[in-house]
């Protein structure tokens, strides 16, 4: 006896179902995805992320917005809320729902053992389609590494590793550099074997 398909939601189901909801929800091929809970380290990376690039950003004409922020990839469907996004000029939503953002310049994920591999990979060929990003950045939580993925002019994406509390971050499209030993303010790393990072398939 075959088993009855699960059916699939519609989009506007989703966003109905994700109104009322208590915890946040990502959707994709017609299935939710529940966003799983932080850890200490993980909170702590990204609350200095927001505060020190927040700081540099001060009076120009970027503004970042929280993992409260949903964005809607329109050409593939996705609607994820990733850690911190940044917009510069005026944010733009979807048409199929005026909570999502539609054109995030940099997207940026806090690393967690679960999700991490999906963030490198499926999460990020789908953040490729959005035409107005232009930096990807990833950001482990076990150890002092930030890999920031840049757009180049003939659409490849250019990849460029920070890796010691000594270095400097810095972002390539807007003007913000940051100590890492800053980002990494307040978090103990585990003793691990360092996880390689690598670059996705088709972008060199």
């Amino acid at each position: 006896m075959s088993a009855i398909p699960k059916r699939k939601l519609t989009a506007a189901e989703y966003l109905e179902i994700e109104r009322i909801a208590e915890f946040r929800s990502e959707f994709f091929d017609g299935e939710m995805f529940a966003m799983a809970g932080a850890t200490r380290a993980h909170n702590a990376v990204k609350e200095n992320l927001i505060l020190e690039i927040g700081m540099r950003m001060k009076g120009g004409p970027c503004q970042s917005f929280s993992s409260d922020q949903r964005v809607r990839i329109d050409l593939t469907g996705l609607y994820t809320y990733p850690d911190i996004v940044i917009v510069c000029g005026e944010p733009e939503y979807s048409v199929h729902d005026s909570n999502s953002l539609i054109n995030p310049r940099i997207i940026i994920e806090v690393l967690s053992p679960s999700t991490q591999e999906y963030d490198r990979t499926t999460k990020f060929r789908n953040y490729m389609q959005l035409p107005s990003l232009q930096e990807y950045i990833l950001a482990s939580q076990n150890e002092p590494l930030i890999s920031r993925y840049v757009r180049q002019p003939d659409g490849i994406w250019g990849l460029r590793m920070f890796h010691s509390l000594s270095e400097t971050f810095s972002l390539a499209t807007i003007p913000a550099e940051i100590p890492m030993a800053d980002l990494y303010r307040n978090v103990t790393f585990p003793l691990t074997e360092t996880v390689r990072d690598f670059t996705p398939e088709g972008n060199g």
